[in-house]
């Protein structure tokens, strides 16, 4: 009896099982580390703004410097990352193993994406307008492996059956309408419709931004589309995103860093 008790313990914790209700669902990997990277960079942007606004040095909050160097912290971030991967890859590890790795792996993820404008700007804009586009990468990843909780196979069938082309074929409609998102200006739509095909429907078909390559080679004959474009992306509706992404984030500076 001793040994079945054990064993059921020892299934309990590998499982990781959470109920809600009447049912019951399984943490997998991608739900720690989906946790992972959201308390992560919760908390992340809630120390930033405190040592911002200068309240952080009661709690013993300040930047980590290095021989004078300020450490970012996505710096710490692609060293997680790489640790974790070279776990992955040489222990491969299981069960509750593996639900750690991944919740490692997502605070890595966090602390990298957190600073995403940084990497692509190559300059320090953490806290300018430039920087909102960190808040946009955070809530991209969050949504994909929030969507790759439960699972997902992009194929279905065996190779070569109906069901298999089938599934290749939508899954190149899904692509295509992913690149048109991108091709309008909308990259966050673009890449949740990767894994959300509704999202890159919807994308794919409503008018394009501005500026983007779409706009610049197929408005042009058509001025009342343009108008209709820049009318509805104008600055009522980046204001209203910019509020929510301030909300969440805080407010940028109006002056970039010196």
């Amino acid at each position: 009896m001793r040994v079945g008790a054990d064993s059921t313990v020892r299934s309990l914790v590998s499982e990781s099982t959470i109920s809600f209700g009447t049912g019951e669902s399984t943490l997998r990997p991608m739900m720690w580390m989906f946790l992972a990277i959201l308390a992560t960079f919760l908390v992340t942007r809630t120390v930033t703004r405190l040592i911002r606004s200068g309240s952080g040095g009661g709690a013993g909050l300040g930047n980590v410097r290095i021989a004078g160097t300020h450490i970012h912290h996505q710096v710490f971030g692609i060293l997680i990352i790489i640790g974790t991967g070279i776990v992955l890859v040489s222990a491969t590890p299981h069960g509750a193993a593996l639900d750690a790795a991944a919740a490692v792996f997502g605070v890595g993820v966090a602390l990298t994406v957190d600073e995403f404008a940084l990497w692509l700007h190559l300059e320090d804009v953490y806290w300018t307008s430039e920087g909102r586009k960190s808040v946009d990468a955070i809530f991209c990843v969050l949504v994909v492996t929030g969507a790759l909780i439960g699972g997902t196979s992009f194929l279905s069938g065996h190779v070569g059956t109906a069901t298999w082309w089938a599934s290749v074929a939508l899954l190149a409609i899904d692509l295509s309408l992913s690149v048109i998102c991108l091709l309008k200006g909308k990259v966050t739509t673009g890449v949740i419709g990767v894994v959300i095909s509704i999202v890159a429907l919807v994308g794919a078909v409503r008018l394009a931004k501005p500026g983007s390559w779409w706009a610049a080679r197929r408005y042009t004959s058509r001025p009342q589309r343009a108008e209709r474009a820049a009318h509805r992306y104008g600055q009522r509706y980046q204001a209203r995103w910019n509020r929510l992404r301030d909300l969440v984030a805080g407010a940028p500076s109006e002056e970039r860093p010196g």
